[in-house]
């Protein structure tokens, strides 16, 4: 047995963070134990537990999230571990683990500090004199920009644009550094300062910023082997110098001069506080992973281009060797046009990165900006650019991978890669839109729809929880409305808020505590949650309490494609419609939330709300035998997503009649396009998801795939059949919203979903299909690792393999499940049901069977005539038999090709009878296929 994954707040050994909770958690692997018999958690303030100040001891102990409750102390370690036993017997404890809190509400000696001309990116630096030896040491750094610390020209821990985005009406995050081993007696602290999200051009219409000078503020705790200490703070004894970055910006990207050197300005000067200091909590952006370059092109223009092969965001990093005086300017782009370089799309983010060198030979990348690219101009390099001299270093949060899908299908391997990219890509502090064009944005309707997915695909409990306490931050200024992009500069009276995006403020505190299962880990959102709720409900008083939420502008289905036209920034379905369903939906997940904390007047008072409604939405959006008036794909998704009917039946079969008559192409945007996969297959028409997962003519995911895409685009016509960009002026080759379709993946085809919030169980209930000869997909939860895959054999037989971690409890449901040819390793036959169903604890199962239904018996009535072109056998058959029905596919008539093989004998108008058609369509029935 082996204890793995501990964190404390989601964070492995956190340092300097702002606790208003402190929650363990944990995973146990590597043991024959089924279930926890004993469990031990202590926490000391020594690393060899001579002190114990907190120690806790049941078979109860909860591995997803026990709260630990201590009094902090300011600038303190405390040590913690686990110790767990087995029902066999078996036990193991963690590695000591720790976490260190910040400054909490100690004042500050340090002053803020500043250069007295700000025309400069300021270099702040100070040569110490200690008289003693070092035994520990912390640096306590703050910035109005974003900053790195340097101890003797080292750069102090590997993190970058610390400190990162701020709610900076609230304040800055304080960064908060161990540096006993780097400090010496003699060494000189330097601090640099860069412009950042701060004071560079950022934002909407032309950007804005929210300061204008560059400030820095640290501290320097120093403790002594004889036990003495000694602070250090920024004030005017400290020197500043104007630093060899000429230029920075997020959007513009940096300028550095190594000609130009560094400046003595004589002493920094005490500037008053402008923002307040708090301790950090955001994780840590670093280098997570480092891509070596492809190709170098020389594109028909005669310029160099490198492609790294992957979109992605990060800065280039290069071997710099030239005579003094070089200029070498890189610029980023997404795609090439006609084989030459492109970055319109871009807008007016100039992203580049311009070196000057003065003939050192040195290893160079920015330091205060990223980029999002796949390709890199190079101008001006001197000799000869080979791909050894330049990498490209993918930033991003320090988040824990946790999901993982393979499958037999390279295409659809492809797109589960463009998802994880387009994650990676927009995780850098906050879930930003696109990390390439003058925006990069905490849009909040695309950290909406994609938290769940997003959750299975990494471990994001703290990373979520540092967006939502930025969203609550603003959303206090604004009456509780939530915003639609963080950090906003919305005025006091301008909450720039709309449905669908406000609502992120319920919808992904619910998904952190599915997730995660800490209710803890929540309740400091919940004001949040209940505020939005209010803010919408006042609107509604304001026109008449009917149950709707009612605002100038919503962005509605946002790029779906039955607007005006398919180039129309939004879809048809009804703004009102959409607001309404969510309003209601964020009640409903309020209303719960209430409950779980405690809260039974607001539940009361937020079921009747939401009660109100749902029948105000069934009353003008229903007829009374349950028809939905709003007859467009998202108008049908969300209503069932959310449960929101007169008769289900009926409106799935409304939906599915809509689907028919759009010929099973979406139409549907940011509001139905993530859902649409796992609304189907929760209706029970897993095989339309399916369709839409694997269709590859406009618009679908693999179509852009076929395309060339490494990640997922902003719209579904982001670049044409011919290769041709579209020349919208809104269009990102790295948005990953639509790459919610991975849910489906997870939850659906291999089936993996919690049945109780953070995993302690979960529902294994995989969906195959003869699309994939295998599929695995696992998801390392708070609760463990949970394994699902299954494969299909050439004589059809299917394998389902199945893995529960330690304490945990799968209800596994086996698809078309028969007892012919059963065979099963981990569990007993006899334990499973007629139904399929079984429930396994702790383990490794493997369960092999004849389906009941034949899996590679892929023909049906309900095949369309489209689905059939792939088969040279079926179609050298209808081409004998049937020649209409093989004309009508082979001239890709969308309308005709609709139709299914069950109305083929009866389109009389098409010269075939049920006696003529019926003996071909069996024949097509009988056909398997592997």
């Amino acid at each position: 047995m082996i204890i793995t994954r501990a964190k404390l707040n989601g964070i492995v050994n956190p340092i300097g963070f702002d606790f208003k909770k402190i929650i363990a958690s944990w995973n146990v692997e590597d043991t024959d134990a089924k279930t926890i018999k004993n469990g031990v958690l202590e926490v000391a303030e020594d690393i060899a537990f001579t002190n114990i100040i907190y120690k806790k001891e049941s078979a109860e102990i909860n591995q997803t999230g026990e709260v630990i409750d201590i009094k902090l102390t300011p600038r303190t370690r405390y040590f913690w571990r686990v110790t767990i036993t087995g029902d066999n017997g078996d036990s193991a404890t963690s590695d000591v683990q720790y976490f260190e809190t910040g400054k909490m509400d100690e004042p500050w000696t340090g002053k803020w500090i500043a250069a007295e001309d700000s025309s400069f990116h300021p270099l702040f630096s100070k040569k110490l004199d200690l008289a003693k030896n070092v035994k520990d040491a912390r640096l306590y750094v703050s910035c109005l920009g974003v900053f790195e610390a340097y101890i003797d020209d080292k750069k102090v821990g590997n993190e970058i644009l610390t400190p990162y985005i701020n709610d900076y009406e609230t304040g800055m995050q304080i960064i908060t550094f161990d540096v006993a081993e780097q400090l010496r007696q003699d060494s000189v602290i330097s601090i640099q300062v860069a412009k950042g999200w701060y004071m560079s051009n950022f934002g909407l219409e032309g950007g804005y910023n929210y300061g204008d000078r560059m400030e820095a503020i640290a501290e320097l705790h120093v403790t002594y082997e004889d036990g003495a200490s000694e602070v250090i703070g920024t004030d005017s004894s400290w020197d500043v110098s104007a630093s060899d970055v000429i230029e920075s910006g997020i959007y513009y990207g940096e300028d550095l001069d190594r000609t130009a050197g560094i400046v003595p300005k004589g002493k920094a000067v005490e500037v008053p506080a402008e923002r307040n200091l708090l301790d950090r909590y955001s994780i840590p952006v670093v280098v997570k992973e480092v891509l070596q370059p492809k190709e170098i092109i020389t594109t028909p223009a005669g310029e160099t281009v490198i492609d790294f092969g992957q979109n992605h965001a990060g800065v280039m990093e290069f071997d710099a060797d030239f005579p003094a005086g070089t200029v070498i300017t890189v610029d980023c782009g997404e795609i090439l046009q006609q084989g030459n370089f492109y970055n319109e799309n871009y807008r007016s983010a100039r992203s580049r990165f311009v070196y000057t060198s003065d003939g050192r030979k040195e290893t160079v990348h920015p330091r205060f900006t990223f980029f999002g690219y796949r390709y890199l101009r190079i101008q001006g390099w001197v000799g000869e650019l080979t791909l050894d001299k330049v990498r490209s270093n993918v930033i991003y949060s320090d988040m824990e991978r946790t999901g993982y899908i393979s499958t037999s299908n390279d295409k659809i391997n492809r797109l589960y890669e463009n998802c994880i990219w387009g994650q990676k890509s927009n995780f850098l502090d906050m879930p930003t839109d696109c990390p390439q064009r003058d925006e990069r944005l905490g849009w909040t309707g695309d950290a909406q729809v994609f938290s769940q997915t997003a959750s299975y695909n990494m471990d994001t409990r703290a990373f979520y929880k540092k967006f939502l306490r930025d969203l609550g931050y603003d959303a206090k200024r604004h009456g509780g409305a939530v915003a639609s992009y963080i950090p906003s500069a919305a005025g006091e009276d301008l909450a720039n808020t709309g449905s669908i995006w406000g609502d992120v403020g319920t919808f992904v505190p619910n998904v952190l505590f599915n997730t995660f299962g800490s209710v803890e880990d929540v309740e400091e959102h919940y004001e949040m949650m209940k505020n939005w709720v209010e803010y919408m409900h006042r609107n509604d008083v304001e026109h008449g309490d009917k149950g709707f939420f009612v605002l100038p502008f919503q962005f509605g289905d946002w790029l779906g494609l039955d607007g005006i036209t398919e180039q129309s920034f939004k879809g048809g379905t009804n703004d009102d419609y959409l607001a309404a369903v969510y309003y209601y939906r964020s009640t409903v997940i309020t209303c719960e939330m209430a409950i779980r904390l405690g809260k039974n007047e607001d539940a009361k008072e937020y079921a009747k709300l939401a009660e109100k409604i749902k029948k105000a939405i069934l009353d003008e959006f229903f007829t009374p035998t349950g028809r939905l008036a709003c007859d467009t794909q998202a108008a049908y998704i969300v209503a069932l997503a959310f449960d929101i009917y007169v008769d289900r039946e009926k409106l799935i079969e409304q939906f599915v009649d809509r689907l028919n008559r759009d010929c099973f192409q979406i139409k549907c945007g940011f509001v139905g396009a993530p859902l649409l996969c796992t609304t189907l297959a929760k209706c029970g028409r897993a095989d339309l998801a399916y369709h839409f997962l694997f269709n590859e003519g406009f618009p679908s995911w693999l179509h852009c795939v076929n395309l060339g895409a490494t990640t997922i685009w902003e719209r579904w016509n982001s670049v044409f059949e011919d290769g041709t960009i579209s020349k919208e002026g809104m269009n990102s080759l790295n948005h990953y919203s639509y790459g919610t379709v991975v849910q489906f993946m997870y939850e659906y085809i291999g089936g993996i979903k919690p049945a109780e919030p953070g995993f302690k169980v979960a529902n294994i209930a995989p969906m195959p299909s003869m699309r994939f000869r295998y599929f695995n997909s696992a998801i390392t939860t708070v609760a463990g690792k949970y394994v699902s895959n299954w494969k299909i054999v050439e004589d059809g037989m299917l394998t389902v393999e199945v893995e529960v971690p330690f304490n945990g409890v799968a209800k596994v449901t086996l698809p078309r499940f028969s007892k012919e040819q059963l065979n099963c390793k981990g569990c007993v036959a006899s334990d499973i049901s007629e139904e399929g169903c079984i429930t396994l604890g702790a383990g490794h199962y493997e369960i092999t069977y004849m389906p009941a239904q034949d899996y590679r018996s892929i023909y049906s009535p309900q095949t369309r005539l489209a689905e059939l072109e792939g088969d040279a056998e079926v179609m050298e058959l209808l081409k004998e038999k049937l020649p209409v029905a093989y004309g009508i596919i082979i001239s890709h008539d969308k309308e005709m090709a609709n139709h299914t093989l069950a109305e083929l004998p009866y389109l009389f108008f098409l010269g075939g009878t049920p006696e003529t058609v019926l003996p071909v369509t069996e024949k097509i029935f009988a056909l398997k296929r592997w």
